[in-house]
């Protein structure tokens, strides 16, 4: 057995609010104190996809896994909360500190990288926005692969299904805030809940009814049917505690097994090889918050008999990669790490959503769509009535998280000149935008992903528009679903086992990322001033300005404001052929590496047009039946 002084066990680390739950409900730890030498697999990171594979893994009872997270195990309210939808993300404790390089394309601004350190990863600490993406945007990857790849709308939707337990909203609401909904999409097994509120604005219902103004609009009928439109969608909520749900309460809580363990506050030092084997994981306590890492703490090495399974997330498993060999040579060169794989796309092809800061109002919300979020603030009887009945029974309006309907629409719906931006982004020297020396399978990847993307520029099958409706004078979210420019994220060569890797989200290196924005501004612009339908409500525009309209105008005011992350870091470990710049086969499991897998976002080799937890769960469902059956037969 692994000496109890080697390292932080959990169930001795819990803040005092937590540690008593979790020690009468210990099945994590034989006799609550030690871990053992060998498991069947090793996880690194609790988090959505760790836990998730850890729970379907020991379904059997015999299946031995230990699960190794860096932050704590907490029962905090900050948590759980779903009024606002921001809760968790507000609570520092439980995320990392991390600093983008500066954005040499954005004044030189460095940007929060920001993401959830806890058991439960992010999704104990995201805005709860329950999307699934569109169709094309799973076919993009298995196209990448050739036609008969599994990693499909089709291959995908079965394993969406299973991750989540959909409840339908309640049948008054669903009348009066015209919910459109299709079971058909979803499935009711999971202990991870997709739950409505109890209440919605008039004015979200109206908000959302306005899109039918603007030509080629669709009123999409489900959030979940891979199409494209305005839609109604669910929260990452158990709607009978209106308590959040995520990868603990869903995938750790009660699951009570003895052959499921996990040690939380370790920090993973690297992935033990055997020549190109891996065959286990060392750890050592995590540091104080704010702490460097101490060089002198004791390692535990526990061994994998099976398999080790990375899942620390778009940020960290490619630094857990690199620090253990694993990456491109010269970058593991330059950080004085001994090269085991020379595997080039490890830390590249790095992708994150980028979120507009532009600003619209409306003046005049009319009685008809009242009340809005704002009467929430404004008016006293309203703002008393959802006290008393939240205290009463958990309903009204504060069983409202950031929302529950968007726009998320194709670029030919929201641009006149969709077909001349796809040439010329079919055009490009694609390999000029990424940084320099960058392997030529990596560039090659990108390329694939440049000419799927110029395609999807002129059909109406991927979302490249979104906009959150949150029943409210001001705009909400805006956001560009499908970044074309590429970061990286590298372990720091000054300090790669003690600090942060480097994180450059490389924001606006290719230019057409500034004119797609520019015209997802002016789309939003028709919406707020150009609609019959809101032609009324004293629309106005408070960022960029009226007076901001040419393509250079809107391109200096992103450089100002742009945040190029909405916190959806991904494709650092790409799921392409290795000559792509893959880090991962279809089967996730690291080229040039055996009994060793990624699963989590950053095997995503192109980010979907959605809020990327729901697509987290369904590729942890996944992998775990291709741990257990292999790859389903063609």
């Amino acid at each position: 057995m692994a000496r109890l002084s080697s390292l932080v066990v959990a169930i001795l680390t819990l803040t005092p609010a937590a540690s008593s739950r979790h020690l009468r409900a210990s099945k994590v730890f034989l006799d609550g104190r030690q871990v053992q030498n060998e498991y069947d697999y090793v996880i690194i990171g609790g988090g959505t996809a760790g836990l998730t594979v850890a729970d379907r893994l020991t379904e059997d009872g015999k299946t031995t896994v230990l699960v190794i997270e860096y932050g704590v195990l907490s029962e905090a309210a900050s948590l759980t909360t779903v009024a606002g939808g921001f809760s968790g993300m507000s609570d520092s404790q439980f995320m990392y500190d991390i600093r983008s390089v500066p954005q040499v394309n954005l004044r030189n601004r460095v940007i929060s990288v920001l993401a959830g350190k806890v058991v439960g990863g992010s999704s104990a600490v995201n805005a709860m926005m329950t999307i699934r993406g569109t169709a094309e945007d799973y076919d993009r990857w298995g196209s990448f692969f050739g036609k008969h790849s599994h990693w499909t709308w089709e291959g995908l939707l079965p394993y969406f299904k299973k991750a989540l337990n959909f409840v339908p909203p309640n049948a008054d609401i669903t009348k009066t805030a015209n919910i459109t909904y299709d079971t058909s999409f979803w499935g009711n097994t999971s202990g991870v809940y997709a739950g409505w509120p109890s209440y919605q604005f008039p004015a979200t219902t109206a908000q959302m009814e306005a899109f039918k103004g603007l030509p080629g609009v669709e009123i999409a009928s489900d959030s979940g049917s891979g199409v494209p439109g305005v839609y109604w969608y669910p929260t990452f909520m158990d709607p009978k505690t209106v308590l959040r749900s995520f990868a603990k309460t869903g995938h750790y809580d009660n699951v009570k097994r003895a052959n499921y363990h996990l040690v939380t506050q370790s920090k993973v030092t690297k992935i033990v090889l055997d020549g190109t084997t891996a065959t286990g994981v060392s750890f050592v306590p995590a540091p104080a918050r704010g702490q460097p890492g101490n060089t002198a703490a004791p390692v535990t090495t526990v061994t994998a008999r099976k398999e080790v399974i990375l899942a620390a997330g778009g940020v960290h498993s490619p630094q857990v990669l690199q620090v253990s060999g694993i990456g491109p040579k010269k970058v593991l060169t330059a950080a004085g790490i001994n090269t085991i794989v020379d595997l080039p796309g490890v830390g590249q092809n790095f992708q994150d959503h980028g979120m507009i800061s532009a600003s619209f109002q409306f003046a005049r919300i009319p009685q008809s769509a009242r009340p809005s979020s704002d009467d929430l603030r404004t008016n006293r009887t309203l703002s008393n009535w959802s006290s008393q009945v939240w205290a009463a029974n958990r309903t009204g309006p504060n069983s409202i998280a950031t929302g529950n309907s968007a726009a998320w629409l194709s670029f030919p719906v929201i641009s006149p000149r969709s077909s001349k931006l796809s040439s010329d982004l079919t055009a490009q020297n694609h390999a000029s935008y990424l940084p320099a020396g960058t392997d030529p399978t990596v560039a090659a990847g990108y390329r694939a992903q440049m000419l799927s993307y110029a395609s999807a520029l002129t059909n109406n099958k991927t979302a490249f528009y979104n906009l959150v409706l949150q029943g409210g004078s001001a705009s909400g979210l805006l956001v560009d679903l499908h970044p074309l420019s590429r970061g990286t994220i590298n372990v720091n060569p000054a300090n790669p086992h003690n600090t942060e890797p480097q994180v450059d989200y490389r924001a606006l290196a290719n230019p057409l990322d500034a004119t797609i924005m520019g015209d997802i501004v002016r789309f939003t612009r028709k919406y707020y001033l150009d609609n019959p339908q809101t032609k009324d409500w004293g629309g106005r525009e408070v960022a960029p300005g009226a007076s901001v309209t040419t393509d250079e105008q809107l391109a200096t005011f992103l450089s100002n404001s742009l945040s190029p992350s909405v916190y959806h870091p991904a494709g650092t470990c790409a799921m392409m052929p290795l000559e792509l710049g893959g880090v991962v086969d279809e089967e996730l499991k690291v080229y040039g590496v055996k009994n060793l897998r990624v699963v989590d976002a950053s095997i995503m080799p192109t980010l979907p047009g959605a809020n990327t937890c729901q697509t987290v769960y369904a590729i942890a469902e996944k992998a775990a039946d291709l741990i257990r059956y292999g790859a389903p037969k063609a």
